[in-house]
């Protein structure tokens, strides 16, 4: 009951101080408070709330924050309710405990120089976190259903939905903010930790810890910040996205080209000084590519990412996969036109080694290979790859014009397996064994149609011990020199073994001419003359077959031949007057056709042939007359006949 009767009294004590109280004094003080902690004027536009018990408030709506004689305050509240201690309150002091802030709409505007119309806050802030410095009257702030908008010569930033939780030490060092908000459209989770407040706020050294988490990215930093004459941080930053592509597009970055950037994880040591961030002891995974190594980023106005990196397999599918150069039927080039953004979006400089490259179908051994883009010119070089079984080097460079796509390609293979070669690059399948290959091309256009329309340069091949499939020229001509109005038979099949292959081409405005293609196998000879359309991927070409003669100097056989028709699958057909004049029975009648008083002759028969049996028609109305009459006149052109 002694108890009972105490607390009673306290009650009726607590209820009779809450009228007591001046209610102005108590608004004033607040106030004053407010003003003091953040050095920015309070407006206070609309009605005020003051509770002293059983709850001790004190409650502003329509409130703005402003520095000095500025014209739109940096911080608008719709109401700010500031809570108040119970214990000082009976002591008849006001002291503020923590703040609630709902909707208040943050403005915060960032000069070139650096100044924001937030800094009387900061000066305010550091100033009484001094050692021996005014005591901060409360270390709490809670933002609810909030909006921020950043402002700075670059860029406009929004945040919506704010939920966060502020604390500044009052009596600790360290500095705390977790909470949530929405950005561009995806739910943020954040969480910020500074272990000295006091000297992150005077630009000295301190602790800092930052989360970021949402659906594209989750981002983490773990180190240390200064901001003397730079901002400056150095620690551990890990990021982790199931798709890079869409976090990229999330922060406002186009993603180059339409494949691949899927899964993403990095982690590294970090060094941000300013705009740059130099990235050390990098394990980057993307694409289920793994490497290690340094990067270096930085904003300085154009956006920069320099990068040399070691893996031990790289697959380049996937970014390749999208680039189509023939059509869906296989048969003719694509007309897609090329997306040419990607070059003008990031300057780039990257070295990359690895044990493996995938590309396609292709695989590549050890490989070295650099990158450079900049000003919208891609320029690539390859010091040395194991590729088809040989060795590759050569550049290639892609220059931006409009739409337009200018291409310079120097490559080089070397002893290389020609059957894994020729298909890959020029979709040839029928040629085998082992050859070195040099190319200088240049090429414009918008699509590969249009740049295979336009090739230009030139391309040698230097072949040995190797074969030519879907014909045997030896068995060919060997059947015919025998032979030579049998027929070629079924000579699509089977191979030409050569020992030494030269081609010499040169191409312009997408026509390969020969220069020089020989093709010398140990019984045979063949030598190709004419043209190949690159735009329609038809040959037009001649040649000639030679069979080898004997050690004894016996037989050899010469055949003119045409190959004409698809890449992938062209007519090859024998010269017909060749095999006629090599036939004893058919070179005389040739020659007799060919002779002009022959002609003449088979003429002059012809016609008396075709004219009879006109001659005939009168003597048949006179049948009755002179029967016998008739008779010669139908045998008289048969002499002739018979003496040819």
């Amino acid at each position: 009951m002694p108890i009972v009767a105490l607390l009673g009294v306290v009650v009726i004590g607590l209820f009779a101080m809450s009228w007591l109280l001046s209610r102005d004094a108590l608004r004033h003080a607040v106030e004053a408070q407010i003003r003091s902690v953040t050095g920015l004027d309070f407006v206070v536009n609309g009605a005020v709330d003051i509770s002293v018990f059983p709850g001790s408030y004190v409650s502003f709506h329509d409130v703005g924050l402003k520095n000095g004689g500025a014209v739109d305050p940096a911080l608008t509240v719709d109401v700010l309710t500031a809570n108040l201690r119970l214990l000082p309150l009976l002591l008849q002091r006001f002291e503020i405990a923590d703040m609630v802030m709902l909707r208040p709409r943050i403005r915060v505007i960032r000069e070139a120089n650096g100044d924001s119309n937030w800094s009387p806050f900061i000066e305010s802030i550091a100033r009484k976190t001094k050692p021996g410095g005014e005591q901060l009257s409360f270390s709490e702030i809670r933002i609810q259903d909030g909006q921020l908008d950043y402002r700075d010569p670059h860029n406009h930033e929004r945040l919506n939905d704010i939920d966060l939780a502020l604390a500044w030490p009052s009596i600790s060092r360290s500095f705390a903010a977790t909470g949530q908000f929405d950005w561009r459209g995806e739910r943020v989770d954040a969480s910020l930790s500074v272990s000295d407040f006091l000297a992150a706020l005077a630009g000295e050294r301190s602790g800092l810890k930052a989360r970021f988490a949402s659906a594209p990215i989750k981002l983490a930093f773990d180190g240390n910040i200064a901001n003397k004459a730079s901002l400056v941080m150095e620690g551990t930053l890990t990021a982790d996205s199931l798709s890079l592509r869409n976090a990229l597009r999330w922060v406002g970055q186009a993603p180059p080209g339409s494949g691949g950037f899927g899964r993403f994880a990095l982690k590294a040591r970090a060094s941000l000084v300013g705009p740059s961030i130099a990235l050390t002891n990098v394990n980057v995974e993307l694409d289920g590519n793994t490497a290690e190594g340094v990067m270096t980023y930085s904003n300085s106005g154009r956006q920069t990412l320099q990068a040399t990196l070691a893996a031990g397999a790289i697959d380049f599918t996937p970014y390749v996969s999208t680039v189509r150069l023939l059509a869906s039927g296989q048969r003719d080039w694509s007309r897609q036109l090329f997306d040419l953004d990607a070059l003008s979006s990031v300057d780039l400089d990257m070295r990359l080694s690895a044990a493996k490259v995938t590309v396609g179908s292709s695989v590549l051994g050890r490989t070295a290979l650099g990158a450079n883009l900049r000003g919208g010119t891609l320029a690539l070089s390859v010091g040395e790859a194991q590729i088809y079984g040989g060795i590759a080097r050569g550049s290639f460079n892609i220059a931006r014009s409009d739409t337009i796509a200018d291409i310079k390609a120097q490559v080089q293979f070397s002893d290389v397996d020609l059957l894994a070669c020729a298909s890959d690059l020029f979709g040839v399948t029928r040629l085998t064994g082992r050859g070195t290959m040099n190319m200088m091309l240049e090429a414009s256009g918008s699509s590969p149609f249009g740049l295979a329309q336009s090739l230009d340069g030139s391309a040698t091949l230097i072949g040995q011990d190797g074969a030519i499939t879907g014909f045997n020229v030896e068995q060919l001509l060997k059947r015919l020199e025998r032979r030579p109005l049998s027929g070629a038979g079924n000579f699509r099949s089977g191979s030409t073994p050569f020992s030494n292959l030269v081609m010499q081409l040169k191409f312009q405005d997408g026509i390969a001419t020969a220069q020089d293609i020989r093709i010398d196998g140990p019984a045979s000879k063949l030598t190709l003359t004419g043209t190949a359309s690159v735009p329609a991927r038809e040959y037009d070409m001649k040649g000639t077959a030679s069979l080898k003669a004997a050690a004894n100097g016996t037989g050899g056989f010469d055949l003119p031949f045409v190959i004409q028709g698809p890449w992938d699958d062209p007519l090859i057909f024998p010269d017909p007057e060749s095999l006629i004049r090599r036939s004893p029975g058919a070179a005389p009648l040739l020659d007799a056709v060919k002779d002009r008083k022959t002609k003449d002759a088979v003429r002059s028969v012809i016609e008396r042939f075709t004219t009879a049996p006109k001659a005939l028609q009168p003597d048949a109305e006179k049948k009755d007359e002179a029967p016998a009459a008739a008779a010669p006149a139908a045998t008289a052109p048969v002499e002739p006949e018979k003496a040819n």
